[in-house]
């Protein structure tokens, strides 16, 4: 029995690699035949009976092997295979008896004339055996080799010593000292200042220098003007006829000039007999002359400019020849008034529209906060006066929705605050829009030279009327209260129980809506008024204080300005006034049209100074009482204690 061929494997699995011996061993004993012979073949021919066609000499092309040339059984007719020889049917063998690979005989060529492969042993010759690296002739040796230069052969440079110099410096020790050198002048030589001749050469007078134009190098570049915090000064008041109450006792509206159905509808505001402002100037603008009127708050100047403004408009009807009523849709309006804030827009358009409608005209109000379709319709049917304020009048005059082309009156109510509040020059544009033959009201409490621009430019030679005592109030009594700033809600919230409708008035929107909510935790019934509600929660807080449903109402200087509330009892500056004129403002809503009233000012001890000289340029002669902490604000006010 053959020896076992030796396992490829090691014991630990891993493929085990030949060693030369046994790879040359290997290449002896396999040496490749033809596929014609061999052991592979000779079990062919024993199992077939024959053995495969050979190859034709020369290495041609084998035989075509079709279906035919197979010498042994078909696989229906095998019946010599032997048991257990089939492809599943067990082993074909013991694979024991098979020689070794190292045992089989060397293979012949594959026929007799063909040639063997190269001999694997003679391949496999020692690398060293092919061609020996040393046996090759050495290079030469790198020092036997001639050098390219010799080094130090070179002729040596010239000794730097030896070389000539080019210009002999002289010794430095040689050279003279400074002391020795000649000066180059003498200053204690040159005459003294003063001893020099003066010469006729006139000095030049700066003064006279023309002054340096501005530079355009980049172009006219207008510098924005600086600001300028305003004075509180008193300022030039405008020269009048001064009209006091002893002057027009006994006349009436109709003496005036008004037409019945307009003294009619006055007798049912509740206005039977003119106020000063009123008998002075409503004869003036029914005349068809410019009218400055300067009154104080509640003097009765929105009846004034009203009545005067609608008896003026039916005569300039009749006198211009026209027949009819006039009502027809679209008509452009024919009197403007501005107001400075939507709630005194609101209270004009509520003291006018009862007077014009008495008579056929129609009214609208055009003010910011709402939406201005109600608006844009009403003048599309046609009214006579507008009453509004000047941002949304010029949006609507923008969009082409409004034309002041046929206006004949226009009518300036607060004019004064309305220039502090910016309206300057959207005034100056709206009027400027307005035919410059039309006729102009202008009204305010403190009418002075703040106008006086809009004076100039739109009212020619007009006709200046004020009240006596027109920026004091002579029916409200005046009292300072000096308290500690812890105690001011305090003190608040006593003033606003004792009385059944009070006015607060507060500096900034967020303090007014804190007071609201203090006093409404006090106990006292409060609503607020300024610019961060809507319209209509303004109109709704001002109803409700209007008809007495709430006690105290919290408001701004801008919001408050002009209002006219009946039977406000007490006015108090939670905050004191910046200036005098918003003071007079502010105190003129309460004692109106002759009505009694009181003013109350919280000020701390810091303050006091300060304000006593603004009540000396407002007019007013006020008591200070000095408010202990904890004591009765009521009680203190009513000793007229005085600090």
């Amino acid at each position: 029995m053959p020896a076992r061929a030796r396992s490829n494997r090691t014991p630990d699995g891993a493929k085990r690699r030949w060693t030369p011996e046994e790879r040359a061993a290997r290449g002896a004993a396999s040496e490749r035949t033809h596929r014609g012979g061999g052991p592979r073949a000779a079990k062919r021919e024993e199992r077939f009976g024959t053995a495969r066609p050979a190859q034709e000499e020369g290495g041609a092309k084998r035989q075509s092997r079709g279906v035919d040339w197979y010498p042994g059984p078909r696989n229906a007719d095998r019946t010599d295979r032997r048991a257990g020889d089939g492809r599943f049917g067990g082993q074909r063998g013991d694979r024991q008896e098979r020689p070794a690979r190292g045992d089989r005989d060397a293979r012949a060529g594959r026929d007799a004339g063909a040639t063997s492969r190269v001999d694997r042993s003679e391949r496999q010759r020692p690398r060293e055996e092919r061609f020996d690296r040393r046996a090759r002739p050495p290079r030469g040796d790198r020092t036997e080799r001639p050098q390219r230069f010799d080094r130090d052969a070179r002729p040596q440079r010239a000794d730097r010593s030896e070389r000539p110099q080019r210009f002999e410096r002289a010794d430095r020790t040689e050279r003279p000292e400074r002391a020795e050198r000649p000066q180059r002048f003498e200053r204690d030589a040159r005459p003294q200042r003063a001893d020099r001749p003066r010469t006729d050469r006139p000095r030049q007078d700066r003064d006279r220098r023309p002054e340096r134009a501005e530079s355009r190098f980049f172009g006219d570049q207008q510098k924005p003007a600086r600001f300028e915090a305003p004075e509180d000064v008193v300022l030039e008041r405008l020269e009048g006829e001064v009209v006091t109450a002893a002057d027009v006792a006994g006349r009436s509206f109709a003496d005036l000039g008004l037409g019945e159905q307009i003294t009619k509808a006055l007798a049912e505001l509740g206005a039977t007999e003119p106020f000063p402002i009123q008998a002075a100037t409503i004869p003036a603008a029914l005349a068809g002359r410019n009218v400055l009127g300067r009154g104080r708050t509640g003097s009765g100047k929105t009846i004034a400019f009203g009545a005067a403004l609608v008896e003026r408009l039916l005569r300039n009807w009749a006198e211009s020849g026209r027949t009819g009523s006039g009502r027809r849709m679209g008509r452009p309006p024919r009197a403007l008034i501005l107001a400075p804030t939507r709630e005194l827009a609101l209270q004009i358009d509520r003291t006018v529209q009862p007077i014009a409608r008495a008579v056929g005209l129609y009214t609208t109000q055009i003010v910011g906060g709402v939406p201005q379709g109600r608006q844009v319709g009403a003048l599309a049917k046609g009214v006579d006066i507008v009453i509004g304020t000047p941002g949304r009048i010029e949006d609507l005059l923008e969009q082409g929705r409004l034309d002041l082309g046929a206006v004949e009156i226009a009518v300036l109510d607060e004019a004064d605050h309305m220039a502090d509040l910016g309206f300057l020059e959207p005034i100056q544009r709206l009027l400027r829009q307005v035919p410059a033959a039309g006729q102009r009201l202008l009204f305010s409490a403190t009418l002075d030279a703040a106008v006086a621009q809009l004076v100039e430019e739109f009212l020619p030679d007009p006709d200046v009327h004020e009240v006596a005592d027109a920026e004091g109030s002579t029916t409200a009594d005046h009292r300072v209260l000096v308290i500690e700033q812890g105690e001011k809600i305090r003190v608040l919230a006593a003033l606003a129980a004792s009385v059944d409708r009070s006015l607060v008035f507060a500096r900034t929107r967020a303090f007014a809506e804190q007071l609201a909510d203090d006093l409404d935790a006090e106990g006292v019934r409060t609503e607020s008024l300024h610019g961060d509600l809507n319209q209509a929660r303004r109109t709704r807080n001002l109803a409700r204080f209007t008809e007495g449903k709430v006690q105290a109402l919290v408001a701004t200087d801008v919001a408050a300005r002009g209002i006219h509330v009946d039977d406000i009892e007490l006015v108090v500056h939670a905050d004191s006034a910046e200036d005098y004129k918003t003071y007079l403002h502010r105190s003129g809503r309460t004692g109106r049209a002759g009505a009694s009233g009181s003013v109350v000012t919280l000020i701390t001890a810091r303050r006091r100074r300060r304000f006593t000289e603004l009540l000396e340029r407002a007019g007013v002669d006020a008591e200070f009482v000095v408010l202990r902490a904890g004591e009765d604000p009521v009680a203190a006010l009513s000793g007229t204690r005085r600090g």
